[in-house]
């Protein structure tokens, strides 16, 4: 592989496209020639990287020639349409919008759990929901040991999973109703500022959301189990970043919670913050600016005889997304 890249990211100037270039300087990625591209609304602004102000391009077909490896920033439709054409350029796409994510010639990565997958890509990878993420890094150490047979999650996530507008609504609602003013409804269907609303992404006819069942099929997909039973809830928080979440596990061989923590304290990309005599547990405002998953309240479930229960919270924009997508691209280029 060459020392150095071009490097493309589609959505630049998008939340998810500005995490992305800021790990790629932290990481000392090898980039040779960083190549940020955006939708016309986008023309005229410049991001910086390592120091330089670059401009920003408008995507089309004719950006991506030379470029090596992309990563897609990007609602599905836009990845849909513009990642096949990257690739038949030559470049191998990380593609962070679900589009590809339930495609069985798609890899679907988390480099701590499956990176052995990385090289059977055929020109896209798949980066996966980023509540199914936080939660596989830390159930698959659990799953080697004692064999999960079934998960219930109710994930809790906060408004930076849809975006910037999402992020400024929140604010923008909180300010409003601090001021005796009635809040602007735009983003969701109904005011997040001190709510909870259990509906990420479309309904569908079994009653789940598209987002719950993601999270679902992706969990099995990457922890290469079909046998497991998967039910998710998700429900949007007024969170600004981090996502919660609440894990119940049955396992196969009994598992004890001192047990979980040991086997927890050594795996990569997992911090154990359990203590609750002390109040030490994880939140989600600690966990922002982090790369680890971290999880706490692990305890027996009364009502199973193998049953687990911990509580796991992540930062939805780094490990949740942009960090798990560079972690994809530097498995691909490692020797």
């Amino acid at each position: 592989m060459a020392s150095k890249y071009k490097v493309a990211v589609v959505g630049a100037t998008g939340a998810v496209g500005t995490e992305l270039i800021r790990i790629l300087e932290e990481r000392n990625f090898p980039v040779g020639e960083l190549v940020p591209l955006a939708s016309k609304r986008s023309q005229g602004m410049r991001v910086e990287f390592n120091a330089e102000d670059i401009p920003v391009r408008m995507l089309d077909k004719d950006a991506f020639r030379g470029v090596e490896i992309g990563f897609f920033a990007t609602d599905a439709p836009l990845s849909k349409e513009y990642a096949p054409l990257m690739v038949k350029e030559g470049c191998t796409v990380i593609d962070n919008s679900l589009c590809f994510n339930l495609e069985k010639d798609v890899p679907l990565i988390v480099p701590e759990v499956n990176s052995h997958r990385i090289r059977e890509h055929r020109g896209i990878i798949a980066n996966p929901s980023s509540a199914t993420i936080q939660m596989a890094v830390v159930l698959y150490p659990i799953h080697k040991a004692a064999k999960i047979k079934r998960i219930v999650v109710s994930s809790f996530q906060s408004v930076s999973g849809s975006g910037n507008k999402a992020v400024n609504e929140l604010s923008e609602q909180v300010k409003a109703l601090f001021n005796f003013r009635e809040p602007e409804i735009r983003v969701y269907p109904y005011q997040i500022a001190f709510n909870c609303l259990p509906h990420i992404d479309e309904f569908r006819e079994n009653g789940y959301t598209q987002d719950e069942i993601q999270i679902a099929l992706e969990t099995k997909r990457i922890l290469e189990d079909e046998s497991l039973k998967v039910c998710a809830t998700s429900v949007r928080v007024p969170v600004f970043y981090g996502h919660s979440a609440s894990v119940n596990i049955e396992t196969e061989k009994k598992i004890t919670p001192d047990k979980v923590r040991e086997i927890l304290s050594k795996a990569p990309g997992v911090a154990v913050e359990d203590d609750p005599k002390k109040n030490l547990y994880p939140v989600a405002i600690y966990a922002v600016g982090k790369d680890e998953s971290f999880v706490g309240r692990i305890r027996e479930d009364m009502s199973l005889d193998n049953g687990i229960v911990m509580w796991i919270v992540s930062d939805n924009m780094r490990k949740g997304t942009a960090l798990n997508a560079v972690q994809i691209a530097e498995c691909l280029i490692s020797p």
